[in-house]
């Protein structure tokens, strides 16, 4: 009787009806999904125009897969991991830990909906475009001092 009990009580707890978000809001998990597909195709210099083409796609598709408004399905997701040269776990990585529960990804989607999503500063061009060229110096010994440099400048500014 106890056991029965237990499994009522479970099926309660997780068969209540969800919120759902309203309809056109993007989840937060597909704009975080697609946030990664973002940063990882420009940091290897590739355009949307290039990887649609290897997908069978328009650099409109990509777009809206990037902005997370068009969900990106399974099957799509494993063909950019191959593509891009990643594991299907990168376009899961650094999820933020609000997003792993259902109450969770709700109120961040009704909260990106009114425009208070900030857009991650690692997926912005400029940051892209400073990566690139720190990789294209090839002395090691150079590119640790530049490195070095930047840090130094990014923490007195930030003392300021």
């Amino acid at each position: 009787m106890a056991k029965q009990n237990d499994v009522e009580n479970f099926l309660s707890k997780n068969l209540e009806k969800k919120k759902r978000l309203p309809p056109g809001t993007p989840n937060p998990v597909d704009i975080h999904v697609g946030a990664r597909l973002r940063l990882r195709r420009t940091l290897l210099g590739m355009s949307q125009d290039m990887l649609g083409k290897r997908v069978g796609l328009t650099f409109q598709q990509i777009q809206k897969y990037e902005r997370g408004s068009n969900r990106i399905g399974a099957s799509r997701v494993y063909e950019f991991s191959e593509i891009l040269k990643v594991p299907v776990s990168f376009f899961f990585d650094d999820l933020p830990s609000e997003l792993k529960s259902h109450e969770g990804r709700y109120t961040a989607g009704l909260r990106d909906k009114e425009g208070a999503y900030v857009a991650d500063e690692m997926a912005r061009r400029e940051t892209m475009e400073l990566a690139r060229a720190y990789y294209r110096i090839t002395d090691p010994g150079v590119r640790k001092r530049m490195f070095d440099l930047v840090k130094s400048v990014g923490n007195v500014m930030a003392s300021q």
